[in-house]
């Protein structure tokens, strides 16, 4: 564990679907709720909650990782998936580095003291080419190098990725973990799975896996709680995964509420809380070993 804190809290955004477009009549008949058609008129996107998000944090005083997607869009696929159910799910309602909106968004982040990193799309773990295109993708647009970032879906290829990851200058990955399960299933502490100074902070929380969140808020937060607890106990680093649309109460509520309270109660209990690349800077890394020369 770093300095004196008795955890660590590392904060999390996947940026996979800003824009809430083919969504809104989805969610208008399954919550009977004509509101949702309204994101579908300018100016009214429900899923744009970065100024709430920011917000959020600068009130607690902290700051988190967001990580932005070089992926395809669904007219950019081959017209075969474009009525079939996995080219929705996997393209449908992507966005553009290219989108003035976005470029804006990564430089206010960036200004503002949040980390910006690298969102490796679908097909990228094991395609170190691709890889490289969308870190450099994000790069240009934020103007400096990043350090880190998590897979698409929570895609890997072990040790492949990682390995794609450290050779395109990445220091640290979070891909590991699960949208269905919470827990420290990959133990309490980083990784280091090539012994030098490249990182994996694997994934306790996605807000998707815990229960009834929007009927039982309360019954979640006991959830949470408990992970907390179990961190303190064990100095783990803990590192949780909220996507920016669960800050919208109209679509998620109850989400921004159970995120507000996860950070103020790890701050109670004495734990860092911040993005992972600022935790990254402060740990002892192993100096890369030096071959001795032979004379002659």
């Amino acid at each position: 564990m770093i300095d004196d804190y008795n955890f660590a809290l590392c904060l999390t955004h996947d940026v996979d679907r800003p824009y809430k477009t083919f969504h809104a009549p989805l969610y208008a008949i399954r919550d009977r709720d004509p509101e949702h058609l309204r994101s579908l008129l300018p100016g009214t996107n429900s899923f744009w909650t970065f100024d709430r998000i920011m917000e959020l944090e600068d009130d607690l005083g902290v700051r988190s990782a967001f990580y932005f997607l070089s992926e395809q869009r669904l007219w950019d696929r081959p017209p075969s998936e474009w009525l079939t159910k996995d080219g929705w799910r996997l393209f449908a309602g992507r966005y553009s580095l290219d989108d003035r909106r976005i470029r804006s968004l990564i430089r206010e982040l960036d200004a503002g003291g949040w980390e910006v990193g690298l969102h490796g799309s679908y097909e990228s773990p094991t395609d170190r080419e691709r890889l490289a295109a969308e870190k450099r993708a994000v790069e240009r647009v934020l103007g400096e190098s990043i350090r880190g970032g998590r897979q698409h879906y929570l895609r890997l290829s072990v040790p492949e990725t990682w390995s794609h990851h450290r050779a395109i200058g990445l220091d640290y990955d979070c891909s590991p973990g699960s949208a269905e399960r919470y827990g420290f299933e990959h133990g309490y502490g980083i990784k280091r799975p090539f012994d030098d100074s490249f990182v994996v902070f694997p994934l306790t929380l996605m807000e998707l896996a815990l229960p009834n969140v929007e009927t039982d808020l309360e019954g979640a937060w006991r959830e949470c709680e408990q992970l907390l607890a179990e961190a303190v106990d064990n100095e783990a680093v803990m590192t949780v995964l909220w996507h920016p649309r669960f800050f919208s109460e109209l679509d998620f509520p109850n989400y921004a509420e159970l995120y507000r309270r996860l950070i103020e109660r790890a701050r109670e209990l004495g734990g860092w809380v911040g993005p992972p690349g600022e935790y990254y800077e402060r740990l002892d890394h192993p100096r890369p070993s030096i071959t001795p020369r032979h004379p002659g």
